[in-house]
């Protein structure tokens, strides 16, 4: 095809029939959509993960129970369920089975195979609603091509590998019929199910993008576009038309919810736009990403990431000393923990880390603590957020920090990072305070 696009539907979009049906008329609308990539329905991926971290079987079946209702919700409202009743059923005996047959504790491969089964009905339940349609489709299994290494829980895609079966396995189909795929989930060399990751749906999308020479990626969720800050923060957010890949990737690395910090690395590769919009009102536009943009202001949006921690190692062996932030980052590196933000003074080093689920903060071990205070004197903080102002030419333009700082006037300010990067200046602030920084940063700098 001379153009091809990709199509990615959030868990909210393919949350019911409706939703799913709404899905559906965005995909039969443009017939350059030849390939869509579904989530798990909305709240199943939750009680999968309910099933995964309970020990107890009847824990793990009353989050089954709640997952078997909102899959047999959609099925029934199918015009011909018996098309895929046996499939779905399947799945769902698959399922009663991992619960049933394991120990008190799974294992992180037996994690990623549970927590595969929210894609896997969705792709089969929304094969279905376009089937009825007259749509020549089929569903398509990811794991087939997502090829992925052993990393059971945040696998890390094999790029090649995943280009190489996509255009031997899926080109060769998609003049004559749509695919639909499971985001999130891929395999490894051994087949075994790996997931990308929470959120990882997007990054999917993109990675399947790069892989078939796709001129566009659409993220379908349940927002018109990226906003330039959270809008539940401020009634004054409004929706960015057009973002650069670079804004956006800070965004996504700050807090921005409505894109995968991942999802932008494939289409920066391949220069792929990317398309944010709304499965609820398609019609109302959204944001597009792209490398060029008509314009660069120097304030694009407000990012805030809560629960961040911060880490200060204290040394006087580091005053004029060479090697001190060599021997911090090495106990960070064989703990895997990955830092945000680093700021240095004569004889500290203060950095920031992540506590959400599946970050770096889940590699905090006490261990990793006290090979830090071997070099010195360890202090932890938590209960702080990180502010992002996302624009351009930041470290350079003429006034921009003098009026970002006469904004934040009585902010008491915990850390603050400038200079790295011209499209960001970071900085912390108490958990407390956050939202009532952002909401008069906003309204300084975009409606004053």
């Amino acid at each position: 095809m001379s153009e091809l696009i990709v199509a990615k539907f959030g868990g909210t979009s393919v949350a019911d029939f409706q939703a799913m049906s709404r899905c559906a008329d965005i995909v039969l609308a443009d017939n350059r959509i030849r390939v869509v990539v579904v989530s798990a329905s909305a709240g199943v991926t939750n009680q999968l993960v309910a099933i995964s971290q309970h020990t107890e079987l009847t824990e793990r079946f009353s989050a089954y129970t709640e997952i078997e209702r909102i899959t047999m919700a959609v099925l029934q409202a199918l015009s011909h369920p018996e098309a895929v009743a046996a499939h779905v059923e399947v799945l769902l005996s698959e399922l009663r089975q991992l619960i049933e047959q394991a120990g008190t504790v799974f294992s992180v491969q037996q994690k990623d195979e549970i927590l595969s089964f929210g894609e896997r009905l969705s792709s089969v339940l929304f094969t279905q609603v376009l089937a009825e349609r007259d749509a020549a489709v089929a569903c398509f299994d990811s794991r087939l091509v997502l090829r992925t290494d052993s990393h059971f829980g945040k696998a890390e895609p094999q790029v090649d590998a995943i280009r190489a079966l996509c255009q031997q396995q899926i080109k060769p189909l998609l003049g004559s019929e749509r695919l639909v795929m499971q985001g999130f989930i891929g395999a490894d060399a051994q087949g075994q199910t790996t997931t990308l990751g929470r959120g990882g749906s997007d990054y999917s999308a993109a990675l399947l993008g790069e892989a078939l020479d796709a001129s566009v990626v659409q993220i379908w969720t349940d927002v018109v576009g990226i906003f330039t800050t959270d809008p539940r923060l401020t009634e004054q957010a409004r929706c960015i038309r057009e973002i650069s890949f670079d804004e956006a990737a800070e965004m996504a690395t700050f807090g921005a919810k409505v894109l995968h910090p991942a999802t932008l690395l494939p289409a920066v590769r391949q220069n792929i736009r990317v398309f944010v919009g709304s499965s609820r009102e398609p019609e109302a536009g959204g944001t597009w990403i792209a490398r060029e943009v008509t314009e660069r202001p120097a304030y694009r949006a407000i990012a805030l990431r809560k629960s961040q921690t911060l880490i200060t190692v204290k040394s006087p062996a580091m005053l004029h000393a060479a090697g001190f932030l060599t021997r911090v980052f090495d106990v960070l590196s064989r703990h895997h923990i990955s830092v945000d933000l680093v700021t240095t003074s004569e004889i500290s080093v203060a950095l920031t880390l992540d506590e959400a689920p599946g970050s770096a903060f889940d590699s905090l071990t006490e261990t990793a603590i006290e090979e830090l205070r071997l070099l010195g004197e360890v202090k932890v903080e938590h209960g702080l957020s990180l502010v992002a102002v996302i624009g351009n030419h930041l470290h350079s333009s003429r006034g921009i920090t003098g009026e970002l700082f006469q904004a934040l006037e009585g902010v008491n300010m915990r850390m603050i990072c400038h200079g790295a990067s011209k499209h960001n200046l970071c900085f912390l602030v108490q958990d407390a305070d956050a939202t009532p920084v952002v909401k008069q940063l906003h309204q300084s700098l975009f409606t004053a």
